[in-house]
């Protein structure tokens, strides 16, 4: 039996709020008082140091994600404090991926976005809700839909001020900001302010953003489908345009917590829109040009999606070592054997590759694949009108020939 299964229900999970011991029921106090030892922030120690008996430990700074002086003490009464619900961007995530349910008995409060939406009197199913504690900011773009409501737990006084200049450079300037300060204690105080007139001050590091959007005609609304218009992408020429983008989207049938290989990534787009599918969504976006690889991180933060990983180099040689994809994306301009054999052996059984193709030489390539291994060949034929004198006519684009394939 591991250190961890020593003792059902050895470790004691409390959600405390900014009233402390006041807002806790007589269980929790019960098993506050008679754990050996006492886990949380300086902040929650110090709201239960007059009641509780055992050991405090505050978290060790880094903060440890792999719980090691949790794991130690397996078996022994061990109690952690944890804000509100420490399920809910809490550390019961953490300690959840370490110890089994069995061993652990919980004792929620409720969170920040709980007491928010009550404070407010929003339905908490008809709005969206972000983490930017300790993350990049640009996670709020996708949210940023007209009249929605958007609750963002942050990470200090400075971030509603940086959110609102964000929302002002992208032409929401008219949206109401509403900053919840310390709630659930003494000190909790609500402020209002529209976000190209923001000019509150001393604000609490404990805060939660509420955000009604009001766009613009200009504002930058990211829409809820795939094939974004390609403006939205800087970009020099090299990206898979707006109506293949989506067929190709369509191939590569995104699922849940995915990872894609955008080799050849050109702009970005592709493996942008991927990950805009949903948030447990992975890119890996492989490209040879500094430039063009500078601009994808660029394009990925203005999308909303930072955590696309690229990885400046050459394909076949830069895939080595790179986690297996679940879907990997070859561009239409090259015609490199290897890279194709490349992605078919790296890509996990069950996984989608999609290859377009605008050259005859590519093209090649892609029929000789279909016919060695099968799977579906498309050719895409996309025109669009444009001025001829005083007139309209079609110009085609260059067609596309895709291949795409399921690996046995």
């Amino acid at each position: 039996m591991s250190k961890n299964q020593a003792s059902p229900k050895w470790l004691t999970i409390v959600g405390i709020g900014e009233d402390g011991l006041a807002g806790l029921g007589d269980e929790a106090k019960q098993r506050i008082a008679q754990a050996e030892i006492i886990f949380g922030g300086k902040r929650h120690l110090a709201l239960v140091a007059s009641f509780a008996k055992g050991e405090p430990r505050p978290w060790p700074v880094p903060f440890d994600p792999e719980m090691r002086d949790v794991l130690a003490l397996a078996g022994r009464r061990v109690c952690v404090l944890a804000s509100g619900d420490p399920f809910f961007h809490g550390v019961g995530a953490a300690l959840a991926r370490k110890i089994k349910p069995q061993a652990m008995h919980v004792i929620p409060a409720p969170s920040a976005v709980s007491l928010a939406a009550a404070r407010l009197g929003w339905a908490l199913q008809d709005i969206e809700t972000v983490s930017l504690h300790g993350r990049p900011l640009d996670l709020i773009r996708p949210l940023l839909q007209p009249n929605a409501r958007i609750l963002a737990l942050t990470s200090d006084g400075d971030a509603p001020a940086a959110i609102a200049r964000l929302l002002t450079e992208l032409d929401f300037g008219a949206s109401r900001l509403t900053i919840l300060e310390a709630l659930g204690g003494p000190k909790e105080m609500l402020r209002s302010a529209r976000a190209d007139a923001f000019d509150l001050e001393n604000i609490n590091p404990l805060n939660v953003l509420a955000i009604e959007i009001d766009p613009s005609p200009q504002a930058r609304v990211l829409p809820l489908t795939v094939g974004l218009a390609d403006h939205l992408f800087d970009h020099d020429g090299q990206i898979t345009k707006r109506e293949i983008r989506a067929i190709t989207l369509s191939s590569l049938a995104p699922r849940r917590g995915e990872l894609l290989w955008d080799i050849g990534a050109g702009s970005g787009s592709i493996g942008i829109e991927w990950m805009l599918a949903h948030p447990s969504m992975r890119t890996i976006a492989i490209e040879a040009d500094p430039i063009r690889a500078a601009r994808i991180g660029h394009n990925a933060a203005a999308c909303g999606v930072p955590g696309l990983v690229v990885v400046e180099g050459i394909a076949p040689k830069a895939l080595a070592k790179l986690d297996m994809p679940d879907a990997i994306f070859i561009g239409g301009g090259g015609s490199d054997t290897g890279v194709l054999n490349a992605a078919i052996k790296a890509l996990r059984p069950g996984g989608r590759l999609v290859a377009n193709a605008v050259t005859l030489e590519m093209e090649a390539l892609l029929l000789a694949q279909h016919t060695k291994l099968g799977g579906d060949l498309t050719r895409i034929n996309i025109s669009r009108a444009s001025p001829v004198g005083s007139m309209q006519a079609w110009r085609p684009a260059m067609p596309v020939t895709q291949w795409s394939w399921v690996k046995p």
